[in-house]
């Protein structure tokens, strides 16, 4: 089964980091997937820019909406990471060895497989 594990956090906290703690938690998502690499769990993943770069699209009454990041919301997707992994347990085993974990939530979702 495949699973997208979301990467959410505080942006602030990212924000007032200090170059060296940014440098800490680099490392450490690197080891982190270097670990889900050698294990052959890992699919992909990226980090995404904060949601001051980002916009929110929609469409209303037939006309296209659309709002300039940053949103307001303290916590935002910072990246995402999917992963194939034989259960829901296994994929939150891998949710709770991320840098992530510690500094902001992981969600784990299963990949509806279509087709």
């Amino acid at each position: 089964m495949r699973y997208m594990i979301f990467v959410t956090s505080d942006e602030s906290l990212w924000a007032s980091a200090t170059p060296k703690q940014r440098e800490e938690i680099y490392g450490k998502y690197i080891q982190y997937t270097e670990e889900m690499r050698k294990a052959g769990v890992l699919l992909g993943g990226e980090s995404l820019q904060p949601t001051s770069k980002g916009a929110r699209v929609s469409i209303r009454n037939g006309e296209r909406v659309v709002v300039n990041g940053p949103f307001g919301e303290p916590t935002a997707i910072g990246g995402h990471v999917l992963i194939k992994v034989n259960s829901k347990e296994e994929a939150i085993e891998w949710a709770a060895k991320s840098p992530g974990a510690v500094y902001g939530t992981m969600e784990v979702r299963e990949v509806t497989e279509f087709g």
